[in-house]
């Protein structure tokens, strides 16, 4: 990562002992302290990025025995557990984190994903309904999406057109929240609808099994058959084993 070696000169300015001004040790000073911890957690966000997560640990330790309040080292340390499947560990540090900065969005949305990963989905859709609370926070449509799939997983569907509905007025591309919309209309048969929502889903985004099963099945609605089966051909190349594949074949 590029970013590295100018943080270890940083660190190792700070952690010399003195500065040419005279033999003031910086991390005696809020500011020497605080640009340490700032560069441990930027070091230990390096390797995460990197995929060495074990590496990450060590300097966000070290970020923080400065400052153990920190809640972005507590939020990547969270990020690092979550990552080697240490839940307990990963749901302490997102807590101690939100709990220095309790209406932070992106920390609550963070958590929110871990407790859906985690099959919590009541806890997940309280915290991301928290993290949508903020009308400033610049990735407000990705909480909705969220909040969206959230219901789903609730088997809450109509509340989750709701959510999928909100997110596309704040980003009309959202392809998560349009491939849903698609989903949900065909299944209300309003076929316009979900070719609507298909046609910007597949402007946007790749296909996945999912995508190409609905979109064999809409294609067949409108009577295009050639599209139709040149979906089924992609489906039965690329996702052969799958789920959607047995059923694109069951249709048939």
């Amino acid at each position: 990562m590029t970013l590295r070696p100018a943080l270890f000169l940083l660190l190792a300015s700070l952690l010399a002992g003195c500065v040419t001004t005279g033999d003031v040790d910086p991390m005696r000073t809020e500011k020497g302290r605080e640009e340490a911890r700032d560069a441990y957690i930027q070091l230990g966000l390096g390797y995460i990025q990197q995929g060495a997560s074990e590496r990450a640990k060590v300097p966000l330790k070290k970020a923080l025995e400065i400052d153990s309040s920190s809640a972005d080292a507590h939020a990547a340390l969270a990020l690092v557990f979550q990552l080697e499947m240490e839940p307990q560990l990963a749901d302490e540090h997102y807590r101690s984190a939100i709990s220095q900065r309790p209406g932070d969005a992106r920390l609550l949305n963070n958590y929110g994903s871990f407790l859906f990963e985690q099959k919590r989905y009541g806890e997940a859709m309280e915290r991301y309904k928290q993290a949508a609370q903020d009308n400033l926070y610049p990735e407000r449509s990705r909480v909705f999406e969220n909040l969206g799939v959230t219901a789903l997983a609730m088997d809450k569907p109509e509340e989750a057109k709701k959510y999928f509905q909100r997110t596309l007025r704040l980003n009309s591309r959202q392809p998560r929240a349009l491939l849903a919309m698609a989903e949900i209309s065909y299944k209300e048969l309003d076929y316009v609808a979900a070719r609507g929502y298909y046609d910007s889903y597949s402007l946007i985004s790749e296909q996945n099994a999912a995508s190409l099963l609905l979109g064999a099945r809409l294609a067949k609605i409108f009577d295009d058959r050639d599209k139709s089966a040149s979906l089924g051909l992609q489906l039965k190349r690329l996702y052969p084993g799958t789920a959607e594949y047995k059923q694109y074949l069951s249709e048939q």
